[in-house]
């Protein structure tokens, strides 16, 4: 990794994506941010020069929703720490304490431009617990990786729980006993929020409880609440307890959407779409089509794109956003769904996302139009740091190991 505090990536194709693209632009990044966009920036004598000539450059890509470091590749049951499935609602749980940022999974996802990840629970329970998000690569440990700590907690409707649950003969086996299990935590949440304040205006001691704070901080606005949902029925149910409750909802996954798209549009309530490769493989995915992301963004639906990686390799987002173009999606929407509007869904916009000031340097040259299935992802760098080079002669790519790592 190159250990200069600045560094300019010159002569490409500039996309900032929040802005118009820069012909024969230049990124400017000091001390791991970006200091400037555009075509007429003035390139220090001490910086760090890589040539873009020829090449297109985009910000670094945002998985929104995936279990890259909790369910390994080829660990099996060893590496799979996705779902803590002892109880229906495990808000205080959080995915920081499980990710394995050495996972097969945060190379490939440096391959595919992806530069930040929410790591999420997965959707065996009501409420799964809480998600981080983390750069793909660049720590010694998690810790040195983490953009939050926690950013939504997970939560899922629909067959999974049910399934889960009534294979153990308890509550939820249904559809309405998994809206049950979220009612009861969020008006236990309510009663808590309210004692908890009254606690401290008395200045009296008050016993604390992780679930419950969690989900006090969804009702605060502070974590997003991130619902795992596919059918059309089980999205109005999203809907319905979020009004009763007042929290901020993304919608995960989507599938039937679109045949709610004016109703997601006019509440403003963002979706997080995909995969898009599964086989309709249980009853709530027999809608599943790639051309309903276009029907969702076409009513005016804010729009991201999701691997659910494992399910799809994360290095294959970019390949679905390519599909979704040609199956109707404009394709500023489709650099949108890979970059902005995640970043924004989730609270991360201030950090990631765009190539613009004041944004992490993370930046990836393109051979070409990344949209274009034989481009490849030649540079990757997070932060202003080098983390991954296409060798052309090896054909092979190369990213920067931990031994690499420990060294700075």
């Amino acid at each position: 990794m190159t250990s200069s505090t600045l560094v300019a990536v010159v002569g490409g194709y500039v996309v900032p994506v929040a802005s118009e693209p820069v012909e024969g632009g230049t990124v400017l990044i000091r001390d791991g941010r970006i200091e400037a966009v555009g075509a007429g920036v003035a390139v220090p004598d001490d910086a760090t020069v890589i040539d873009a000539t020829g090449r297109w450059v985009l910000p670094g890509f945002v998985e929104a929703h995936g279990h890259v470091g909790i369910h390994e590749e080829g660990e099996g049951v060893v590496g799979n720490d996705t779902n803590e499935m002892t109880g229906p609602n495990m808000a205080a749980v959080r995915a920081i304490d499980a990710v394995n940022i050495d996972d097969e999974g945060f190379r490939d996802a440096l391959s595919g431009g992806v530069t930040s990840v929410v790591v999420k629970p997965g959707s065996g329970n009501p409420i799964g617990g809480q998600s981080v998000a983390l750069k793909s690569w660049g720590g010694r440990t998690i810790d040195e990786q983490v953009i939050a700590e926690s950013v939504s907690v997970k939560s899922a409707l629909g067959e999974n729980p049910k399934r889960v649950y009534g294979e153990k003969k308890q509550t939820p086996s249904t559809r309405l006993g998994t809206a049950l299990i979220i009612r009861e935590a969020f008006t236990a949440a309510q009663h808590y929020r309210a004692a908890r304040a009254t606690a401290e205006a008395k200045g009296e001691p008050f016993k604390a409880d992780l679930a419950l704070d969690t989900l006090a901080r969804v009702l605060d606005g502070e974590l997003a609440w991130d619902q795992h949902t596919h059918r059309h029925d089980d999205i109005a149910t999203a809907i319905r307890l979020a009004d009763e409750f007042g929290y901020r909802l993304v919608i995960n996954h989507g599938t039937e959407g679109h045949k709610v798209a004016d109703v997601l549009a006019e509440r403003d309530i963002p979706v997080i779409f995909g995969p898009m490769f599964t086989s309709r493989s249980k009853v709530e995915l027999r809608d599943r089509a790639i051309a309903n992301l276009a029907a969702l963004a076409a009513a005016g639906v804010r729009v991201a794109i999701t691997t659910d990686h494992p399910v799809v390799p994360i290095n294959f987002l970019v390949h679905q956003a390519t599909l979704a173009v040609k199956d109707g999606l404009p394709r500023q929407t489709a650099l949108e769904a890979l970059t902005v509007n995640p970043a924004a869904f989730l609270g991360l916009d201030g950090r990631v996302g765009a190539l613009e000031p004041g944004r992490d340097g993370d930046v990836v040259i393109w051979s070409g139009d990344p949209l274009d299935v034989h481009a490849r992802a030649e540079h990757v760098l997070i932060e202003g740091r080098t983390v991954y080079t296409w060798d052309a002669e090896a054909s092979r790519g190369r990213v920067v190991e931990r031994a690499e790592r420990f060294a700075g």
